[in-house]
This record gives C-alpha cells, structure tokens and sequence, in this order.
C-alpha cells in the first residue's frame, strides 16, 4: 500500500464509522417522528406543528417531554383549540408546548429519586421558564401547574433518540388561557 492510500483508506474507516454510529444513536425514532407515529397525539403534533417546533423536537435534545394524549385535549373545546392553532397565536402555542417540555432526560426513575430526595416533592423548571411540581399519589406521578391543575403520568418512558416521552392525561397550562 502506497503512503496516500493509506491516509485515505483510514478516512474511509473513519466515515463508515461516522455514518454506523449515527445509524445506531438514530435507532430509536425522534420525539416528533414518535408522536407522528402515535395515534393518540395527533393534537399534540398538530400544537408542535403550529408551533413551529417540530425541527427543535426532531433534532435536538435531550428532552423531556410530558405528552399530553388526545384524550387530554378533550376536555377542552374543538374552537379553543383551532383558535389556538391559529398563525397569530404561535406564540402562545410555543408557551404552552414549551411548559411541557424539560431540558435534559428525566426517567420516571429520575423523577421518582427527586422525590425520595424532596421528601415527596420535586419541582423541574420547564423550557419555557416556569416551574411543575411533581409528586406521587399513590404509585402514580403527577405533575401540578402554578393553577392546581395537575396531570397523571399514564405511560412513562418512551426512549427517543433526542429524549424521553412521558404520556399525560390533561393539559398543564403556563397561564390562564
């Protein structure tokens, strides 16, 4: 082997390494593709959508993301909804998807060690900048907003290749809305 075909035979090795190792972190789908996938977030990827986050949610991370189903988002009317799905009320949007969003990976086991060590109580400071309280009731977590509203973990972690899913059963909310 000549001295040039060996430097490019190592630079060869080194992209189809590149290319393998990116194959396999990309196993798991991304939050967006798993809720476009899901038939039960279809208003959630519809809110992301119009958000506006879909490319942050399909490629950074890690989050956490408390997924509201679509069963959450029946307990409010067809017309709040479309009226907030509406171009001149993304940032709204924005604030209420970004509430249910946490920088970083927080497993259900994470979350549960937090409330070992709060004694029963842990806060996480959301993407949009203010706090849920998580506690337990039961076996179940719940997650209170700054209202009293609180919802349920129904299913917990959900690997994706940019974070963790956790499906909830209402809509927190960052205001009165």
């Amino acid at each position: 082997m000549n001295s040039q075909a060996f430097p490019r035979a190592l630079l060869w090795l080194a992209l189809v390494f590149t290319t393998l190792s990116q194959a396999q972190i990309r196993q798991n789908p991304s939050i967006v593709e798993s809720t476009a996938q899901s038939a039960n977030h279809t208003t959630l990827l519809a809110a992301v959508i119009a958000a506006d986050l879909e490319e942050i949610l399909n490629n950074d991370g890690p989050f956490t993301i408390f997924a509201p189903s679509d069963k959450a988002f029946d307990n409010w009317s067809a017309e709040k909804i479309n009226k907030l799905l509406l171009p001149q009320n993304r940032k709204e949007l924005q604030s209420l998807i970004t509430y249910h969003m946490v920088a970083g990976e927080f497993t259900a086991s994470k979350i549960l060690r937090q409330l070992c060590q709060g004694e029963g109580i842990t806060r996480l400071t959301t993407v949009q900048g203010k706090e849920i309280t998580a506690t337990l009731d039961g076996i179940d977590i719940l997650l209170t907003d700054e209202f009293g509203n609180s919802a349920r973990i129904t299913a917990a972690d959900s690997s994706q290749c940019n974070g963790v899913i956790h499906v909830i059963d209402r809509v927190i909310l960052p205001k009165k809305l």
